[in-house]
């Protein structure tokens, strides 16, 4: 019993719950710091303040001072003491053993079991709901009544005093009404958020699908790159052998030639040493008659028998160069397969369009550069003359994939992209990024920005770029642009249904911009 009483001692005037962080005021009341701010916040402008227990005033916002005793209390109690919200809400007039609550009382702040339920009372002031231990929440904090209305002016739930007091004059309903019609804006909120959960959920399968796809293609593509290596290092391999067995045939040749010719060689100093010994002998002899019945020796010094192994020896040591080069060209055979299997495909121009140049743009006589000039070069006025300073250019893509680069180092105030042939020529809707029908990468001093339908997404500070590469794959509707450094870095990729051909377009308002090269066009794998 006693344990019973300490309980309600602990219990907050204003919730009706046990204190939460407890504070005094100078009257020596104790609330939940919670609920005494949230007292005193509604009297704010009312000139005074009082105290919810025994309507002490306070002519300012009175100091809450925390009650650390009390909390000590709470603290020790809740140690010893089963916790309501972890044991359940259990009924108010069970004190000698906790029995779970059927329904709460408004009127009576209480809650009840099935037992007290039945003898509790009937009338309309006792309003009953299901079990809270918030009691408070439902009353108004001022006049201890209960809520009935809601003030729409103020967003609030008012009690009948609060609606003929400060709340007079203003648009109030009955709570049913005005929940009623909060609940069907969250059900319109509901239907819109289950609408775009929907839709987000077909994005994502979509996705999943579209990665599946891209998983696929890159495991044939890599399927198809490792079978092609696998065969040119076969085909090397084969080659190797080849030219290696072709010259150790050609060299075994060569030496069993030249060792023949060394062979009979040998065989001729022999005889030619066995001859000298002769002469040498009769050039010592003192016998007149012996010397001149000798036979005459002047065949020993053929020189045209020497010349003639000369020859056969240099015959003999020559490889046959011709051979092995011709074998060697299957190299570039294979070379030449990979280039028609994988990737390039055509190399062609790229050329500015004069035509379409704006009166202060220069276009180079190889038409590859674009220089901006204060001088008006007076161009005649054309459907195709833009009236900015911009170029196209001359040749339009309508598939496959292409790349080309742009030399910007002389520049920084510049635009590089792409745009469709029906752009806009005059007026600000006709600079390349301000439209729907136009991509570019743009520059200004030192800041870059990629646009497109007049949207601006910048790119990160201090990108190193002196030359632009543009990436085209017309049949997949993806443009991409790259700063060329080392390594290649990505600026951005837009991926957009393209419904025509693409020209590549130039701005700038400053010095001047080249195309580097031409145009590199490929097919996709097989």
């Amino acid at each position: 019993m006693a344990s019973a009483d300490v309980r309600q001692e602990l219990d907050c005037s204003i919730c009706l719950s046990i204190y939460t962080d407890p504070v005094t005021l100078r009257c020596g009341h104790n609330f939940c710091r919670v609920c005494i701010d949230r007292v005193l916040d509604t009297q704010e402008g009312s000139g005074a303040y009082t105290c919810p227990e025994c309507r002490a005033t306070f002519r300012r916002r009175p100091a809450l001072i925390r009650s650390i005793t009390l909390c000590n209390i709470v603290g020790r109690f809740l140690s010893t003491w089963p916790d309501q919200e972890e044991t359940g809400i259990f009924c108010t007039y069970c004190i000698h053993s906790p029995v779970p609550a059927a329904k709460s009382c408004l009127l009576c702040e209480a809650s009840l079991c099935d037992k007290h339920l039945r003898v509790h009372s009937k009338s309309a002031e006792h309003v009953l709901c299901h079990p809270t231990t918030a009691l408070g929440n439902r009353k108004c904090s001022i006049h201890k009544e209960l809520f009935r209305y809601y003030c729409t002016e103020d967003a609030a739930c008012i009690c009948v005093y609060c609606s003929t007091g400060e709340h007079r004059g203003h648009l109030v309903e009955s709570l049913d009404d005005a929940s009623e019609k909060k609940k069907e804006k969250l059900r319109n909120v509901l239907q819109k958020l289950t609408t775009k959960r929907t839709e987000t959920e077909k994005r994502v399968q979509s996705l999943q699908e579209r990665r599946r796809e891209d998983q696929g293609k890159a495991a044939g593509v890599t399927e198809t790159v490792t079978a092609l290596f696998r065969d040119i290092r076969r085909q090397l391999e084969d080659l190797e052998k080849r030219v290696l067995s072709e010259i150790s045939r050609q060299e075994q040749r060569v030496l069993l030639s030249v060792s023949d010719l060394i062979q009979q060689l040998e065989i001729k100093k022999d005889e030619m040493s066995r001859k000298m010994r002769h002469i040498e002998e009769l050039c010592n002899m003192s016998d007149p008659v012996t010397v001149l019945q000798e036979p005459d020796t002047g065949d020993l010094c053929d020189t045209e028998d020497t010349e003639r192994h000369d020859i056969q020896v240099r015959g003999a040591g020559d490889l046959d160069v011709g051979l092995i080069s011709g074998t060697l060209h299957t190299l570039s055979d294979i070379i030449t397969g990979i280039n028609t299997g994988i990737y390039v495909q055509e190399y062609t121009d790229l050329l500015l369009d004069i035509a379409t140049a704006g009166d202060n743009i220069l276009i180079s006589g190889d038409r590859k550069t674009a220089s901006r000039s204060d001088i008006n070069q007076n161009h005649p006025v054309t459907p195709e003359r833009f009236e900015g300073n911009q170029v196209i250019s001359i040749r339009r893509f309508s598939s496959g994939r292409h790349y080309w680069e742009v030399d910007v180092s002389k520049s920084v105030w510049w635009g590089v992209g792409m745009c469709y042939p029906s752009i806009d020529r005059r007026g600000d809707p006709s600079y390349i990024g301000y439209n729907n029908k136009s991509w570019c990468v743009y520059r200004c001093n030192d800041q870059y920005s990629v646009i497109h339908d007049s949207t601006v997404i910048r790119l990160p500070d201090n990108i190193p770029c002196d030359r632009v590469r543009v990436y085209l794959d017309h049949g997949a509707g993806q443009l991409s642009f790259y700063s060329i450094c080392d390594p290649i870095r990505h600026l951005h990729t837009y991926t957009a249904v393209l419904t025509e051909p693409l020209h590549a377009a130039l701005w700038l308002d400053d010095r001047s911009i080249t195309i580097s090269g031409g145009v590199r066009s490929w097919e996709k794998l097989p």
